[in-house]
């Protein structure tokens, strides 16, 4: 039979199952939790599916986590002595210290595997945990647990009758701890995640992770303090001691963050054509032995000259030539351009310094270009530096063209490197905007003015007029090479 609203706690119940509303706000808050830490995971430039495997995996150990924290400090000879007690979770009793011990265990793991910076993630993922805090702290007050010391009614004056009526708990009215305990999770998670964000100028990866800890364990710890349902171990509350333990946690991995002297040495990958080779006559020259031959060579304006550096060939033949078989004309143009490679295509000024530099520091570095690779190998052998890149990823070896991040995280895996140190040059719109889509710290080369609003229209992380200042920014600048640093 089914029955809604069977009692205060429960929304739903079919025969012996229920849905309660305390689980609805637990899940209610996982889920506000994950839309945020994907949106952050996202713009850190990993696919969707790192931050599903992520939430899942740290959800499940989580909850395992907490039941079994739960178990250990409550009544360790009820649940233990006989196990089944363990998994009676739908009578209540999680612990969110060891949730957040089981999800960061699992964390761990998962970012070893994949190569990825755990402070990177634990920053899309912390600070965030606070609204599900905030939401799941409501589901204590259906439940009439997390309350404080008994009060008068008059104490309650003024304030909404469900919450007076809600905390009238064993024939007294009770503080509403809970309440406090979800406004400072609200506030906390608004602080960190805007207004650190926005103002807060020296950021660090891991500052979110440090803020998080902080904020929790001194408001736990001060909550706690009211509360007359806790978990004991001796005559202590180990909810306070957690919380300043967390504190600790949190105000010491700040000031390790700020106080060092961090040496990174990122993966540079640099775009091909009009980065590091200037290839622009030869491209130039390409094009319009194909607009003589299907258009007329005035067709080609000036203004196309400039759009044809950067977008793949694909796009642009179906775009100029929609009659003609795209694949055919790509032929003939890189016939054509492979002709006059000798004779057209120069390293681009400080290309090779700055290269040999990078590589002298011990800096991976890669090419990423919608080019084909076998022509960017060609390019690279005619100006003698065909033997300073770990890896090259051409136009054939991706799915997706630039404005997609594919090729720069293949780049990276090829390397064998996660993409949490990154740096990507490129000269045009496109590359800037893989970069940022790969969550790379991402650096405009303007090598042809009449492209400089387009890049900056772009919002790459820097803007350089000469390659040397790569070099400049890894000997002067003291952070992790991310696009948001956070």
């Amino acid at each position: 039979m089914i029955q809604f609203f069977p009692d205060p706690r429960t929304l739903l119940s079919i025969g012996p199952f229920a849905i309660r509303w305390y689980a609805l706000t637990f899940l209610g808050g996982a889920l506000l939790t994950y839309w945020f830490m994907k949106k952050d995971i996202k713009a850190d430039g990993y696919p969707a599916d790192t931050a599903d495997d992520l939430f899942v995996g740290c959800l499940f150990s989580g909850i395992v986590a907490a039941r079994i924290w739960y178990c250990l400090f409550s009544d360790p000879a009820y649940y233990f002595g006989n196990p089944v007690h363990l998994l009676e979770i739908y009578k209540g009793g999680i612990g969110i210290q060891g949730g957040i011990l089981g999800g960061l265990a699992y964390a761990y793991f998962y970012c070893r595997k994949h190569k990825i910076s755990l402070l990177r993630m634990c920053d899309a993922v912390m600070g965030n945990m606070l609204i599900a805090q905030a939401v799941g702290r409501w589901g204590n007050f259906i439940n009439q647990e997390a309350y404080g010391r008994q009060v008068s009614e008059a104490w309650y004056n003024g304030w909404p009758s469900f919450l007076k009526n809600g905390m009238y708990i064993d024939g007294a009215y009770r503080q509403p701890t809970f309440l406090w305990e979800s406004a400072l999770d609200l506030a906390g998670f608004l602080i960190i995640r805007y207004a650190y964000r926005r103002f807060y100028k020296d950021k660090k990866r891991g500052d979110l992770t440090a803020l998080y800890l902080l904020w929790y364990g001194l408001s736990r710890f001060l909550v706690e303090g009211f509360r007359t349902d806790n978990l004991m171990i001796g005559s202590l509350r180990m909810s306070r001691i957690m919380g300043l333990l967390s504190a600790a946690a949190g105000l010491g991995l700040y000031i390790w963050l700020h106080s060092r002297k961090t040496v990174w040495k990122p993966v540079v990958l640099f775009d091909l054509d009009g980065t590091l080779l200037d290839t622009e006559p030869a491209i130039i020259e390409s094009y319009k032995c194909l607009f003589r031959k299907y258009r007329r060579e005035e067709d080609f304006t000036p203004e196309l000259q400039v759009e044809v550096l950067g977008p793949s060939l694909e796009q642009e033949m179906k775009k100029f030539f929609p009659d003609q078989d795209p694949q055919k004309l790509i032929e003939e143009y890189r016939t054509e351009n492979r002709r006059i490679h000798p004779d057209t295509v120069k390293p681009m000024a400080n290309a090779k310094e700055t290269v040999e530099w990078l590589r002298g520091q011990g800096c991976k570095t890669g090419i990423v270009s919608t080019k084909a690779s076998e022509m960017v190998k060609y390019g690279l052998e005619l100006n003698g530096m065909d033997k300073d890149f770990d890896v090259i990823v051409g136009h054939e070896m991706v799915k997706a063209e630039k404005p997609d991040p594919e090729g720069i995280r293949k780049a990276c895996a090829a390397i064998g490197r996660g993409q949490d140190e990154l740096i990507y040059v490129g000269d045009s719109a496109s590359d800037v905007k893989a970069g940022v889509n790969a969550g790379a710290y991402t650096v405009a080369y303007v090598s042809k003015e009449e492209k400089r609003q387009a890049l900056l229209d772009a919002k790459p992380n820097a803007v350089i007029t000469d390659l040397l200042a790569v070099k400049e920014m890894l000997e002067k600048e003291d952070h992790s090479w991310t696009r948001t640093m956070m």
